[in-house]
């Protein structure tokens, strides 16, 4: 082969590669990812411990770069923000019953899928507050492992179609010294300090690149 038909075949390879054919098919090798988050709704519990699911997805929006949250109805009526690759939605229910809705929303985000190949490669993870976890640390695991007395991702498990595998963000929040359930109840429902709140944002960070690469398939 000469060197201008080496030089012209080169570019051919490359052309190809660039085409609008070619991104498309890089596109549909992402796996499309519905995060939804757990808490409970209303000011009242606005940026308390037991919502740190839905702090962190608020600062997800930003590390992902996704436009405003907008209320979906047909997603249970939770707040949703998407792109071609990330789909972010609110759990409007308070944290114990929060299971319906999330089914709801999933099954809405499925069906609006236009491609069997997207809907096969669909992915459920679920963020959530964490006891068992220090302030500023994230842990992620298969949705079918333990709730651990969880009774939010309790209820997601029970309205989830069974033997459905999903991923589960949990984030930390630390627990108190005494294990009474009294003592626990009032501490997951205080509100966050301006120092964890802080925290929650670098912790966005965390959880943006583990959901950065379940989109590529490497996690």
């Amino acid at each position: 082969m000469s060197k201008r038909s080496f030089v012209l075949s080169s570019l051919s390879k490359i052309s190809q590669f660039f085409s609008p054919s070619a991104r498309k098919r890089a596109r549909m090798s992402v796996r499309p990812l519905f995060i939804a988050s757990l808490g409970n709704p209303g000011p009242a519990y606005t940026n308390t411990l037991h919502s740190a699911g839905h702090v962190v997805l608020i600062h997800l929006r930003n590390w992902l770069m996704l436009p405003p949250f907008t209320k979906s109805r047909p997603h249970a009526s939770g707040l949703l923000s998407s792109s071609p690759d990330f789909t972010l939605w609110q759990s409007p229910s308070l944290m114990n019953i929060s299971g319906k809705s999330v089914a709801t929303a999933w099954r809405t985000f499925v069906g609006s899928l236009s491609s069997l190949e997207g809907k096969k490669a669909a992915t459920l993870v679920v963020v959530h507050d964490e006891l068992e976890l220090p302030v500023g640390k994230i842990k992620v695991t298969d949705g079918i492992a333990s709730a651990r007395g969880h009774n939010g991702m309790k209820s997601v498990k029970a309205a989830l179609p069974s033997g459905m595998n999903f991923t589960r963000i949990g984030i930390g929040i630390g627990r108190p010294v005494s294990r009474d359930s009294m003592d626990v109840a009032k501490y997951v429902l205080r509100k966050m300090t301006e120092k964890e709140l802080a925290v929650m944002e670098d912790v966005a960070g965390q959880a943006s690149a583990v959901v950065r690469e379940m989109a590529r398939g490497v996690r």
